[in-house]
């Protein structure tokens, strides 16, 4: 079978660009207008896009008094965009370390029965600084312990996604039998941060359980990946440092007995595009004269677990001498690897710095016509360093559109995107079989749950 191109769109806001809310091509809608949120959701749709992905953070900061946030709560999100949508992909956020397992569980459940199967679950541990003081903890569970947490999560929610054989459910309405007892099990989970007895109280989702997705790249997210994740999203600015960890994913996949065809990866591209280059580098000025450095001062003082940069002059050449040790960081370690990278590469200004994370927050910005953003793409593709992308519109919906409209049939020119939907899952978008029911045993001793 022909290796085929994955794309998602990720929705941010009015456009992944911190000033895009200020833009006159941005939508005027609110963002708690569900009805723009089914709208992009329709477009993705009609592009065959895989899936349409929302982040989330459980704090809000200062940022706000400049930058367009609060939005709505993605799980909810999703079951708004399942009634208006046939085919595409819902993927959505959250945390291992905030949320409890079993309530997790009974939400992506059913909705992967709402949509007939096309969820994915992006799993988080929670890098935001803010978050913890949200949910009773006075200070930032470290990262060593959000994955440590998250493992056993895991594990957890997949129990209970299992708790249910496929076919307890016999809905016999003669015999008076709507489900067989022995067909459900408990699961009786004891560990260092979970205790959780089971089963669940709905069936088996239609994917078995949603499609596992992650965006950890530090060493441990990596591996955590190559052992849980079925779809990766990851950041990063050239294709050597994409390629490599690549290649890295699925050595450590193959070296757990996995297949390389069992994880996509999809770093994220954020496409400034124009009918010629020159007019695409003037859109691209556009956005980042109307940033507010503040915003990305906080942006990047949280990437860093809140150091301080205020100190620092905008005009200054930056040195990575500027900037904590990654290790010591507790937030999202991979990213400020990535933005260390750039400094020791290219030893920006300050200011230079926070326009070059305006865009994207350290995925790729590509600016130029529709002909070199196919390019880049397609040469990732081809080099080994994507399964596809997660397209991340500067402008929403308006440069959506122009990929869409303008992009995609180049891709499929070159015969590397679908011209149809062959599937009705997520699963089936991302080549990706169902997964048995590992944990459910016919031949175990019947537990009482009732």
């Amino acid at each position: 079978m022909t290796r085929q191109l994955h794309l998602n769109l990720f929705v941010h806001g009015r456009g992944h660009h911190e000033a895009a809310w200020r833009h006159p091509a941005a939508t005027p809608q609110s963002l708690t207008d569900i009805s723009y949120y089914q709208d992009l959701a329709r477009r993705a749709e009609a592009a065959l896009f895989d899936a349409i992905f929302f982040a989330d953070a459980l704090a809000i900061g200062h940022e706000v008094e400049h930058n367009a946030r609060g939005g709505l709560e993605p799980l909810t999100t999703l079951a708004a965009l399942a009634g208006v949508t046939e085919r595409l992909g819902l993927i959505a956020t959250a945390s291992t370390t905030y949320t409890e397992p079993y309530n997790l569980a009974r939400q992506f459940a059913s909705l992967d029965h709402i949509s007939n199967g096309r969820i994915g679950w992006n799993i988080v541990t929670s890098w935001v600084t803010g978050a913890g003081p949200n949910f009773g903890y006075d200070h930032q569970i470290e990262h060593a312990e959000r994955y440590e947490r998250a493992t056993e999560f895991v594990e957890v929610v997949s129990k209970l996604w299992d708790s249910w054989a496929d076919d307890a459910v016999r809905d016999d309405r003669r015999a008076g039998r709507y489900a067989e007892p022995a067909r459900i099990r408990r699961i009786d989970h004891v560990g260092r941060w979970h205790k959780v007895r089971g089963p669940l109280n709905i069936a088996r989702p239609p994917q078995g359980r949603p499609v596992f997705v992650q965006a950890g790249s530090s060493t441990t997210g990596r591996r955590f990946a190559a052992t849980h994740a079925e779809a990766i999203f990851t950041a990063h600015l050239e294709k050597a440092a994409a390629a490599a960890f690549y290649a890295d994913i699925k050595d450590q996949a193959a070296a757990l007995g996995r297949l390389p065809d069992e994880i996509v990866i999809l770093p994220g591209i954020s496409p400034v595009l124009g009918s010629t280059e020159a007019e695409a580098e003037r859109l691209n000025r556009e956005l980042n004269e109307l940033t507010v450095p503040a915003v990305g001062l906080e942006h990047l003082s949280n990437r860093f677990g809140g150091h301080d940069f205020s100190h620092l002059d905008l005009d200054a050449v930056l040195s990575v001498d500027d900037f904590p040790d990654p290790e010591t960081v507790q937030a999202a370690r991979s990213r400020t690897e990535v933005i260390i990278a750039l400094v020791r590469r290219e030893r920006p200004t300050l200011r230079a710095l926070l326009h070059s994370l305006a865009g994207a927050r350290g995925h790729l910005t590509a600016v130029g016509t529709p002909e070199q953003i196919a390019a880049i793409i397609a040469d990732w593709f081809e080099s080994g360093a994507a399964d596809g992308f997660n397209v991340m519109p500067p402008i929403l919906p308006y440069l959506f559109d122009v990929f869409a409209q303008e992009v995609v049939p180049i891709l499929q020119k070159r015969g590397l995107f679908r011209t149809r939907y062959d599937g009705r899952t997520l699963r089936d978008h991302y080549g990706l079989e169902r997964p048995a029911n590992r944990f459910f045993d016919p031949a175990r001793q019947v537990l009482e749950f009732a």
